[in-house]
């Protein structure tokens, strides 16, 4: 058969690979993924922090009403930093009631912690079969010997099925399966050396399909059951299996680093919390209108002074902020753990 016939008898408006990275899945722009999942926390604290300080002292500077006269009483400064201490103490002690309840889930009595423990070896066991060799103790580590073993598993379903005698199942087997390998080496290399706790174990996981993938394999094995054989099912349904290993692992690695984070959020709140609330104390009982005189670029320096202590104050919230967004876009990114897309996008 020649090569024009071949292409004639191919149809190609399949869609069998599909987009590898998170960020083209979800169809949003990269500044918006920046905030929500890739900055740094801290890094993302600071631009809000200081965010509200710029508009604090632009919209105070640009209104009709000065500030000044607003202050002759003293009970606005009174009035702000008082509100802001009660608001410091209650958001201070949720969040750390929220870390608390994290930490009780980890605790309980010897016949949970031994079925706890059971179940987890049990899955690594299965794990240590799946990868023929001990399942790593670092999480980068175990997710990648799983990604091996679905690449390796690939390359032999596009070697095995080289021969087949179907131009379009052949077809979409190389489309697949070339997919899929490349999104395999990109995720492992990501995730060489990341260390568990920072977002890079999550971002890569986050950009390995897998879920796609599965759907697929259970495509290619239902529309194309006539042209394959014994062989060749078993080849995608080892391949099926690899893939869906890394569904609970990534799974559970996700639940880790969400107990981590939570857990890092209250001390971090709790250290915030100090100086936002020494500092508010400050502007209640020694900061009045005549405490600040004179101007600096044509602002009055009392407003520069009550927008920078009113963004510290607003450190802890920021921070809670800055943390959440990123656990509840990794939630929302990751609520079905078989294949299910929640939304077309994401593909």
């Amino acid at each position: 058969m020649s090569s024009d016939s071949d292409e004639s008898t191919v149809d190609k408006d399949i869609d069998v690979s599909t987009a590898n990275t998170m960020r083209e899945r979800a169809g949003e722009n990269r500044l918006k993924l920046w905030i929500l999942l890739t900055a740094n926390r801290l890094v993302l604290t600071g631009i809000l922090t200081l965010a509200m300080f710029l508009v604090f002292v632009v919209s105070v500077t640009v209104l009709p009403s000065p500030l000044s006269p607003q202050l002759s009483s003293g009970d606005t400064i009174d009035t702000l930093f008082s509100t802001m201490i009660t608001v410091i103490i209650t958001g201070t002690t949720l969040v750390v009631t929220i870390g608390q309840l994290v930490i009780s889930g980890e605790n309980g009595s010897l016949g949970e912690q031994r079925e706890r423990m059971e179940n987890s070896m049990e899955f690594r066991d299965y794990t240590e079969e799946l990868i023929g060799a001990p399942s790593p103790a670092d999480p980068s580590t175990f997710l990648q010997d799983i990604i091996d073993v679905s690449q390796d598993r690939a390359e032999a379903v596009r070697d095995g099925l080289s021969d087949i005698d179907s131009d379009q199942l052949q077809w979409e087997i190389d489309e697949f399966t070339e997919s899929l390998i490349g999104n395999s080496e990109t995720v492992r290399d990501r995730l060489d050396g990341a260390q568990f706790g920072s977002f890079d174990v999550m971002h890569a996981a986050l950009d390995y399909n897998y879920a796609w993938k599965i759907f697929q394999v259970e495509r290619l094995l239902h529309d194309h059951e006539e042209d394959l054989g014994e062989p060749e099912n078993e080849l995608l349904n080892e391949l099926k299996i690899a893939l869906s290993m890394f569904g609970p692992a990534r799974e559970h690695v996700k639940t880790l680093y969400f107990e981590w984070v939570l857990v890092t959020l209250s001390q971090l709140i709790l250290y915030a919390a100090i100086p936002a609330l020494a500092v508010a104390g400050i502007m209640v009982t020694a900061v009045d209108i005549g405490a600040v005189t004179g101007s600096t670029l044509n602002v009055e320096n009392i407003t520069w002074l009550i927008g920078a202590a009113f963004s510290i104050t607003l450190l802890p919230f920021f921070l809670f902020t800055a943390y959440v967004s990123r656990i509840v876009g990794i939630a929302k990114r990751t609520l079905a753990i078989e294949p299910l897309i929640l939304r077309e996008s994401q593909r």
